[in-house]
């Protein structure tokens, strides 16, 4: 029996032995005060900033950055963005190489995972000035 569960757990992929979806509390002390870059299908997606009092800042790596901030939501971490004003909601859970995201607006549609983390800023360039 015990060989048995030990040849499914290895054929189980990863995500699907994730853990269960992280409280708000879980994902703030996780992620507060780093800096998230995420991935999708093999490719480098964005990267998230996570500040004090659930405030966050948002870039697609472009060096544009949306400031926002989450909240939880029936068990959802929802963010709303300057400009942006319908929510995005996700669930957030841990596997062993770090946060898997599934966006559940549509949950068809988007898988993000972690690729890094750091406790440097996100890199966004200035405000658009002049004519």
């Amino acid at each position: 029996m015990r060989l048995l569960l030990a040849c499914v757990l290895a054929a189980t992929p990863l995500f699907a032995v994730a853990q269960d979806l992280m409280s708000a509390d879980e994902f703030d002390a996780y992620t507060r005060g780093k800096t998230f870059y995420y991935g999708a299908q093999g490719a480098p997606y964005g990267g998230e900033e996570y500040l004090d009092n659930r405030r966050v800042r948002w870039s697609f790596l472009d060096g544009e950055c949306q400031e926002g901030e989450w909240y939880e939501d029936d068990g959802l971490i929802c963010f709303v963005y300057e400009g942006k004003p319908d929510p995005q909601c996700w669930s957030f859970r841990r596997s062993g190489s770090g946060l898997v995201a599934q966006f559940e607006n549509d949950p068809a549609r988007t898988q993000l995972y972690e690729t890094e983390q750091t406790g440097e800023p996100l890199h966004c360039l200035g405000p658009e000035i002049g004519v």
